[in-house]
């Protein structure tokens, strides 16, 4: 009987060849597609699947990965146990009802109420992103030979002489480059050398009733300190690119100075996802960032009413002064004054590069804590800070990871609301994915 059943399990695998992903009622842009791994767990050769539309456009397929680098182990062994029942829903012969294995495919553009018909089968794949452990400063991940990200990872490394030990550190993004290399981040700026990049500490803290600062490092109540990182992505060998994307792991702690000891109050996990975009609207870089912060004693980490801390962006040095950055929301507001404060679903920060104008929309997921996303938009400085507790206080407690989730969305030009607001479409209208017999 067992044998019939993978009998059937094997003719089922063998003619799902076509998927079917569901309108929306808005045009999407750079749209992650979830595909359930079971009906083709019998190919010959998952490195070689492909989707191709009906004008024989290619789109490569590749496995998500179920990392367990850097997640806490609780959350670890729930999605073990859905892992096991799918397994024996498929030795059964049956259909997974909560499938835990998926294979991506990444859709450039998707006109709002099309539905869109792929075909599946083998087909050259040739890898695109690629992360590199040998990054100067850091590990970098690119696309085609091209640098997009690097994460730091050298804490020794002092970029000015006059550069305080205090305030050194690793574990965060800079540079980000535009699709024509230009930088978009800047580091250890001269007026708030403390700024880096993409970064995620807390400003205004209270642990164990202790009050703490994590962003402010000169001020000597806290710090971050690097905790390890690796590549991820199930393709190949390492050192391989991957058709589809590159997934980076990492984690930081947050480390308390104001009690009788050093003490780690949270870790900050990071999972980064950098994306090839085919045929998208224009030209962009698009990676993903999910923070997941959890406890790391038995004590919560209170974070009362602040109007800046969480989650940074810092624009090139250059970009400073009132006039020297370009701002954008969502709700079209350019004024930095008249933005601090408000909220937005996405908000983009740019400026003068080596390409004539360059920048970076930030997407939040609508599933975000408070969403939308409350800004502070500085005056005169080239950031912006996504502050939850902008909106009054909360805490961290132990056993309840705080997880938050944005888009990036990086281009050369003038800021296109448009396009911004398609991508950001892709997160309120995910794909819904069918798989035809």
């Amino acid at each position: 009987m067992r044998a019939l059943a993978s009998l059937l399990l094997l003719t089922v695998g063998l003619n799902a060849q076509t998927i079917t992903i569901a309108p929306a009622p808005v045009d999407r842009a750079a749209l992650i597609v979830r595909v359930p791994f079971y009906p083709f767990i019998v190919q010959r050769n998952l490195k070689r699947l492909c989707a191709f539309d009906a004008a024989g456009k290619i789109y490569p397929l590749q496995e998500e990965n179920m990392n367990p680098q850097f997640r806490p182990q609780a959350e670890m062994l729930r999605e073990m146990e859905r892992l096991n029942v799918e397994n024996a829903a498929i030795a059964a012969g049956q259909t997974p009802q909560d499938p835990v294995r998926h294979l991506i495919l990444v859709l450039g553009f998707v006109p709002a109420n099309k539905t869109t018909s792929l075909d599946i089968r083998e087909n050259d794949n040739p890898g695109k992103v690629l992360g590199n452990v040998k990054g100067q400063d850091g590990v970098t991940m690119s696309i085609d030979g091209r640098e997009v990200l690097n994460y730091r990872t050298d804490k020794k490394r002092r970029p000015r002489p006059e550069i305080s030990d205090d305030i050194l550190r690793a574990g965060y993004l800079h540079p980000v480059r535009s699709p024509s290399g230009a930088i978009v981040t800047g580091d250890y700026p001269a007026n708030h050398p403390h700024h880096h990049g993409i970064w995620t500490p807390y400003t205004k803290a209270i642990f164990q009733g202790r009050t703490t600062d994590f962003w402010n490092m000169q001020n000597k109540k806290g710090r971050v300190d690097g905790a390890g990182y690796g590549f991820g992505s199930l393709f190949g060998k390492p050192g391989d690119a991957c058709p589809v994307y590159e997934k980076l792991d990492a984690m930081t702690g947050m480390v308390d100075l104001t009690g009788p000891k050093e003490t780690t109050a949270l870790w900050d996990s990071w999972s980064l996802r950098l994306y090839d975009i085919p045929d998208a609207p224009k030209p962009m870089h698009v990676f993903d960032l999910t923070t997941e912060q959890a406890c790391a004693t038995n004590d919560p980490l209170e974070l009362p009413q602040y109007h800046y801390g969480s989650f940074g962006l810092r624009g090139p040095e250059a970009w400073d002064g009132k006039d020297g950055a370009r701002f954008l929301t969502s709700e079209g507001i350019t004024d930095r004054k008249k933005g601090d404060g408000t909220r937005a679903r996405w908000c983009y920060l740019g400026g003068k590069t080596s390409a004539g104008l360059s920048g970076t929309a930030v997407l939040g997921f609508p599933d975000n804590f408070r969403f939308p996303m409350p800004l502070r938009l500085h005056p005169e400085m080239p950031y912006f800070s996504i502050v939850p507790q902008k909106l009054g206080a909360f805490s961290i407690e132990p056993g309840k990871p705080y997880v938050t989730r944005y888009r990036f969305v990086v281009t050369d030009g003038e800021p296109d609301a448009k396009l911004f607001d398609a991508c950001w479409n892709s997160l309120a209208h995910p794909a819904v994915v069918k798989v035809v017999k």
